[in-house]
């Protein structure tokens, strides 16, 4: 089994609720190959840098994931065909870092600014 983290980006136009049942989705494919899901991180609505697909938004989902290469086989393939996935990212680490993200700490930050 590898580490491998993975980044996808959905529609702006999708629900948080649905952003879920993607992640779930994902999680139940990881778990059917013999994986497991260490962290699930949603980032929330964020700007894209670029428009993609005619999107300027999307929400943003990072996964820890332990898995073989025939279960990111399958991840890349489902993210393929899923039309509300714009993108999507499977990188292979060393080892899986369970604190947050840098996205998630910069979002943290943000909030505690505001609240002063």
């Amino acid at each position: 089994m590898n580490f491998y983290e993975t980044v996808f980006i959905v529609r702006q136009e999708a629900s948080s609720g649905h952003v879920e049942s993607l992640a779930q989705d994902v999680v139940s494919v990881v778990k059917a190959h013999g994986g497991d899901v260490t962290k699930t991180e949603f980032c929330g609505l964020r700007t894209l840098a670029y428009p993609i697909k005619k999107c300027k938004k999307g929400h943003y989902v990072l996964l820890n994931v332990v898995a073989n290469a025939e279960c990111v086989k399958e991840l890349e393939r489902r993210f393929r065909l899923n039309e509300d996935i714009i993108r999507f990212l499977i990188i292979r680490v060393d080892r899986l870092d369970n604190n947050p993200s840098a996205l998630m700490k910069r979002e943290y930050k943000t909030h505690q600014a505001a609240k002063e």
